[in-house]
């Protein structure tokens, strides 16, 4: 991805705003792959000035609720994801159309779940049988070599080499 400075973006959406062409046009003219990022550059100047066209170190992190909001305002609108962006204050339209994709595929819980890895704390978080009752740690027993029997089951039926120690 091509990272263009704020004198060259200011560059091409003064030309822009002054009548030298279009967007292709002056797209084509200062050598951009695309007219969309001068039309995204444009919307922005339009709204929030040269602060607008600086580049945002700081990744932000959207609430569940409010990416809710934004897709919910999407679909009842029909805007498109840059124009929901700029209303929202969101720099990337992209990030929306994620939120989108995730919201259709996996519901509200795929929009809650963290990215990236999960931290290396030397704290282990173990759970402890002690607040389980007899009966109760048993059944959990049960369960868990039912789930390990039917687990071998499957493996014998598909004729995979089951190793010397399941097999006991």
């Amino acid at each position: 991805m091509v990272k263009y400075n704020l004198a060259f973006k200011l560059k091409t959406v003064e030309a822009y705003l002054a009548g030298e062409g279009g967007y292709l046009t002056i797209a084509k003219k200062y050598g951009l792959r695309s007219k969309a990022n001068l039309e995204k550059w444009v919307k922005l100047y339009l709204k929030y000035g040269i602060k607008g066209l600086e580049r945002k170190n700081k990744s932000k992190k959207y609430p569940v609720q409010f990416k809710l909001d934004v897709i919910e305002y999407k679909l009842r609108t029909g805007e498109s994801f840059n124009n929901v962006a700029l209303h929202f204050d969101i720099p990337e339209p992209s990030l929306i159309y994620s939120w989108h994709k995730v919201w259709q595929g996996k519901g509200i819980d795929g929009l809650s779940k963290p990215k990236g890895r999960p931290s290396m704390s030397k704290k282990t978080k173990k759970k402890t049988d002690k607040k389980l009752t007899k009966k109760q740690q048993l059944e959990k027993e049960i369960e868990l070599l039912r789930a390990e029997n039917a687990y071998l089951k499957k493996l014998r039926a598909s004729g995979i080499n089951i190793p010397n120690r399941l097999r006991k």
